[in-house]
């Protein structure tokens, strides 16, 4: 059983297993720094398929499917999956894995989604309610911007604190212990609204939430941040980046050392014309995927905290003035057990 360490955190008494861990993403992210991470760019953005959103969910599909492929596991040997996206009624992920006909979990924690994720197969798997359980999450720059922002055909100027929806997916299968990457712990977070309405500044509505969470797990399994080698934020990018480090700076946490973000990871901010860095489901997922559990796999990183952030709003919250509520969850994941 799972060890509650508060009303936010647990252990894993037996740590699962990540099995297996994919990433596919869409051509800008192949051109960054990370994109020889992935396992596969692809150069159309609409997958092959006639719609945008027809294109996320082959996307999140194909992204399954290479999951399930490196984990030699078919659909029918997976007891559930996680999934999510940012799609009104999360639509990517029911329309792209209807025909996987697994067991369906469907959550939503914007681009929190892949911690969410993790966090509940984990539990589940701890508590020997699954063998095999997949999380998965994606987004799509076209699909995300025709509906939070500016229709594509408008060309709008985008503003310095706005980020770049990223095209991309990650996926993850969770079995019991055996070999590392393992889950040893989760917090999960709260809803936290610091009254920011700015849709192009996701960074600043989501960088307190995120404090929140890792001062919260610190506190409650008695750790310092320098017991990680890296603490990983979502997509909080360049200006969320910042804010995080100056509100544990007042609470007296200093991450500076070990904080990484994937916004910041997955593209090259000057180079690719991203503004405040990257952002959507699939920016945390891919990079966490791509760039950082093979690097857990190999031990070259021994324990990482990985704190997915997102901004819980919707089109029509937004349209009609209201704040943007965020959370962000944070899943402990190491070499060791």
């Amino acid at each position: 059983m799972s060890n509650k360490l508060s009303k936010n955190t647990f252990t894993m008494q037996n740590p699962p297993t990540i099995k297996s861990f994919a990433s596919i993403a869409g051509k800008k992210e192949g051109e960054g720094p990370i994109g020889h991470c992935f396992d596969k760019i692809e150069e159309d953005s609409y997958f092959g398929q006639d719609t945008w959103e027809k294109a996320e969910s082959e996307l999140q599909k194909q992204t399954v499917q290479t999951a399930l492929l490196k984990a030699s596991l078919s659909p029918e040997q997976i007891d559930f999956i996680f999934a999510g996206d940012l799609l009104n009624q999360c639509i990517g992920s029911t329309f792209g894995l209807r025909s996987l006909n697994i067991p369906f979990l469907g959550i939503y924690g914007a681009c929190s989604t892949i911690a969410e994720g993790l966090l509940l197969s984990s539990i589940m798997a701890d508590n020997g309610l699954g063998n095999n359980i997949v999380a998965v999450t994606s987004s799509h720059f076209c699909t995300a911007e025709r509906q939070f922002r500016l229709p594509l055909s408008y060309g709008g100027q985008r503003t310095p604190t706005a980020q770049w929806t990223c095209t991309a997916s990650g996926a993850v299968v969770i079995s019991q212990k055996s070999t590392p990457p393992y889950i040893r712990g989760a917090t999960i977070g709260k809803i936290v609204d610091m009254g920011i309405t700015d849709a192009n500044n996701m960074g600043a509505a989501m960088a307190p939430a995120a404090a929140y969470t890792i001062k919260t797990f610190l506190e409650d399994a008695k750790m310092q941040p320098s017991d990680f080698d890296c603490i990983v934020t979502g997509d909080l990018g360049a200006v969320g980046s910042e804010l995080l480090l100056e509100l544990l700076h007042k609470d007296g946490i200093d991450i500076f050392q070990q904080h990484k973000d994937c916004g910041k990871i997955i593209f090259d901010l000057r180079g690719q014309d991203v503004h405040a860095g990257g952002s959507g489901c699939g920016c945390s997922a891919s990079t966490l995927c791509g760039y950082f559990l093979p690097k857990v796999k190999t031990g070259e990183i021994r324990d990482m905290l990985f704190i997915a952030t997102g901004a819980l709003m919707s089109p029509t919250a937004t349209q009609q003035g209201e704040s943007i509520p965020s959370i962000a969850h944070l899943v402990h994941i190491s070499h060791s057990c």
